[in-house]
């Protein structure tokens, strides 16, 4: 009678899944993911493949330092890299050393954002039309960030109330802002084309959207609901990284990205203006008008009043805030 052969022990995950994993539990966006996975492989094969657990304050600053002086990336880029770091550390190896809290980040340069005149935005936005028209309008005539339009759903456009709710903005919050009146017309007739699209992936069992974890198992009929469907789909389908599903996402961001660079060349102006200056323009306009600066916090989505202020620095610019000794 043969010896049954012991149950074999399962290998247990590998580092970046481990961090996947952590990442999945916290609930971080699919693009925190790869940009922390990235970072950390390029730690790690920066450092000939050695183990972090094998590593310290010593080759975090050398890597940091490579990307700075080799790689010459911005302060942006080095603080991201050593986030993703910190997180290997402390989510995911549960190392938790002195030299972790004495890591200084790159000091970001303070720069003034780019603001197009009234004048610069009609020309920019005669130029777009179709859905990358309508998108950018509402850009400006609502605030929202570039991710914040495109993933944009069906139920939080109340044309009853005039007003948008972003969900989840930067930081995980909600808010409200306008819908422009001018803006209510072609958002009920893109609405209306976009139902007969849901209609023929509804007849083709793909009419389900990506939900957050939580709401995918409380509502799980939900995501191919017409409410949560994204306003601007994209024109195909994509297979889900995480899920492994294949469903229509929302329309890619840099498709309005390329449709704004194009529209700023055909205008003729200098500034070197995208999606996201539409929202600065947004601002600096409201602050023109009389609008109170608290007000233009809230409807932006700043945790902070000083974030708002930079656009009072581009109002005192120049013939706005001070008459220059050569006209007097």
């Amino acid at each position: 009678m043969g010896t049954e052969s012991a149950p074999s022990t399962p290998s247990p995950p590998k580092l970046l899944d481990q961090v996947r994993d952590k990442i999945r539990v916290k609930h971080y966006s699919i693009r925190t993911e790869t940009q922390y996975v990235q970072w950390i492989k390029r730690f790690i094969l920066f450092h000939d493949k050695r183990h972090p657990q094998d590593m310290d304050a010593v080759e975090v600053e050398a890597f940091l330092t490579h990307l700075a002086v080799e790689g010459s990336v911005s302060a942006s880029t080095q603080n991201q890299a050593l986030s993703a770091l910190l997180f290997l550390y402390r989510e995911v190896l549960s190392i938790n050393l002195p030299w972790m809290e004495t890591m200084v980040r790159a000091k970001k340069p303070q720069r003034l954002p780019v603001v197009m005149t009234r004048a610069e935005v009609t020309l920019v936005l005669e130029r777009m039309e179709g859905n990358y028209g309508l998108m950018a309008r509402l850009l400006y005539g609502t605030g929202m960030r570039l991710m914040e339009c495109c993933r944009l759903r069906v139920k939080d456009v109340d044309f009853g109330q005039r007003e948008i709710l972003v969900r989840d903005g930067k930081g995980g919050k909600d808010r409200v802002t306008m819908l422009p009146e001018t803006l209510i017309r072609a958002m009920q007739e893109h609405l209306a084309k976009r139902r007969l699209l849901y209609e023929d992936d509804s007849a083709k069992s793909m009419a389900g959207v990506f939900l957050p974890d939580a709401l995918a198992r409380k509502y799980p009929n939900a995501a191919a609901e017409w409410a949560w469907q994204y306003v601007f789909p994209s024109g195909s389908y994509s297979v889900d990284p995480r899920s492994g599903r294949e469903r229509r996402h929302h329309i890619d961001e840099k498709l309005l990205q390329r449709a704004v660079k194009k529209a700023v060349a055909l205008s003729g102006i200098t500034k070197l203006a995208t999606p996201h200056t539409f929202r600065h323009s947004f601002a600096t306009h409201l602050l023109e008008s009389g609008y109170d600066i608290r007000t233009v916090q809230e409807l932006l989505g700043h945790s902070d009043v000083s974030t708002t202020m930079i656009y009072t620095h581009v109002l005192n610019k120049g013939g706005k805030g001070v008459v220059s000794p050569l006209d007097r």
